[in-house]
């Protein structure tokens, strides 16, 4: 079982790089940033997850991919993750480009977990209507995906085109978000593997996903336990299914306090 590691950066958080440094001496798989674009203060959304307020690293987070590029600079051998890539606010040739350019330089090492978003105002702030949102994701990971592998790419909204670096190995991608028939047609289509959060429920949801990638003639998904407050028990449970790879949630903070729980993580592995 490989643990890999995630947290809000933020310009108050623990820096990236001393971050990157200390996961990948403890023995850490990868390390994973998420990503909003802003946040817009009329706060018409709910924060996700039943949360009262939501909580400041929201609005301060940094760029993933520049941040993802400080981690490759100090590190060797940590994956390079984003968890997740809000792929519906971002131009997908733009994107690909800088994904291509993180995975060159840190010599294969990017990981692309994307997703959908829930702050609707975010969303709409890019052009972008919310009900549209899991529409744009899928046609923007495609043409990502062509960029990376084709020498002349093309797609819908694009003409055929150059365009490197290619990546050292094609960049897996991970979607994000909870079980279901929409979600597993997405991965099943487009993606290499499912990223639930916390992880609870994995069990109970893997015969769908086996399902819709059965259907889509492709092998079984990978799946990784995203965001999770690992324990023993916990990870032995996740092998158990099958499971290769989890993230654990660290807090954005700073360096002594993302530190305690590194070190506590890592006796677990």
């Amino acid at each position: 079982m490989r643990l890999g590691v995630t947290m809000f950066a933020t310009d108050l958080a623990m820096p990236v790089q001393d971050l990157a440094r200390a996961a990948e001496e403890r023995g850490f798989s990868s390390l994973y940033l998420p990503e909003h674009t802003h946040i817009p203060v009329s706060r018409r959304t709910p924060p996700a997850g039943g949360q009262r307020e939501l909580p400041e690293q929201y609005k301060r987070t940094l760029d993933p991919l520049v941040a993802l590029s400080f981690a490759a600079a100090a590190t060797e051998r940590l994956r390079l993750g984003t968890g997740i890539l809000l792929a519906a606010q971002r131009d997908p040739i733009v994107t690909a480009k800088a994904i291509a350019t993180l995975d060159h330089l840190s010599g294969g090492r990017a990981v692309v977990g994307v997703g959908f978003g829930w702050n609707v105002e975010e969303i709409e702030n890019h052009g972008v209507p919310y009900g549209r949102r899991r529409e744009v994701a899928r046609r923007n990971v495609l043409a990502m995906r062509a960029l990376w592998r084709d020498e002349v790419a093309s797609f819908d909204g694009f003409e055929p085109s150059w365009s490197w670096p290619k990546p050292v190995r094609h960049p897996p991608v991970y979607v994000g978000g909870g079980a279901g028939p929409t979600l597993f047609a997405h991965v099943a289509e487009y993606a290499d593997g499912w990223m639930p959060i916390g992880g609870h429920g994995v069990k109970a949801a893997l015969p769908a996903l086996r399902e819709a990638c059965e259907k889509a003639g492709r092998p079984m998904a990978e799946v990784i336990p995203f965001g999770t407050r690992p324990t023993k028990e916990k990870l032995d449970y996740f092998a158990g299914l099958g499971v290769e790879e989890a993230v654990a949630a660290l807090p954005s903070g700073s360096a002594d306090e993302v530190l305690r729980f590194l070190d506590r993580y890592a006796a677990l592995t």
